[in-house]
């Protein structure tokens, strides 16, 4: 089975610091195979025989936190997940322009409430217009406002267990599959 590890919060502003051929080599102790990484923000992308992806995201935390001593939450999304949101071309409908930041935001549990889509925040610069599968897309207008606050939403909204990525990332970390 292909899979795709999301890690949060490393490499940012100069915590948590994690080299992705570390990265790489853990993966590969733990029976991954053909592992890669995407970028520098803790994209995995591998096969393996395992098929419980609870048990896999707990077995991969815990070689990183023997390995870096803090804690790094893992979401596992397989190869036919990350396929479907793709085919679903959630931002299909979005008038895109050079203030528009796309992100997909993968949750670690599943949503405690049902959210109405789209979901807009208070001031309509933030919107979410997709939920499925513990995954989230949304929108932001930086023409609306100037902040990155978003993820400040998200968590207020999912809690901290989840961690986002831009959308032109998803596209890349499909393609390498």
């Amino acid at each position: 089975m292909k899979i795709i590890g999301v890690l949060r919060g490393i490499n940012v502003g100069g915590h948590h610091k994690v080299s992705m051929t570390e990265l790489q080599n853990i993966i590969a102790e733990i029976g991954g195979i053909n592992v890669k990484t995407i970028l520098n923000s803790g994209n995995i992308v591998f096969e393996t025989a395992q098929t419980d992806s609870v048990a896999l995201e707990l077995k991969i935390e815990n070689h990183l936190l023997n390995f870096y001593n803090f804690k790094i939450p893992v979401i596992i999304k397989t190869e036919t997940e990350i396929n479907h949101l793709l085919l679903q071309k959630p931002f299909e409908k979005i008038n895109i322009h050079k203030n528009i930041r796309l992100y997909v935001t993968f949750l670690k549990d599943e949503p405690a409430f049902e959210l109405p889509i789209p979901y807009s925040s208070s001031d309509a610069a933030f919107q979410i217009i997709y939920i499925n599968n513990r995954i989230v897309c949304s929108v932001l207008d930086l023409s609306i406002t100037k902040t990155t606050k978003e993820m400040e939403e998200l968590e207020r909204l999912f809690g901290k267990n989840c961690t986002t990525r831009n959308w032109n990332t998803v596209v890349k970390i499909a393609n390498s599959f």
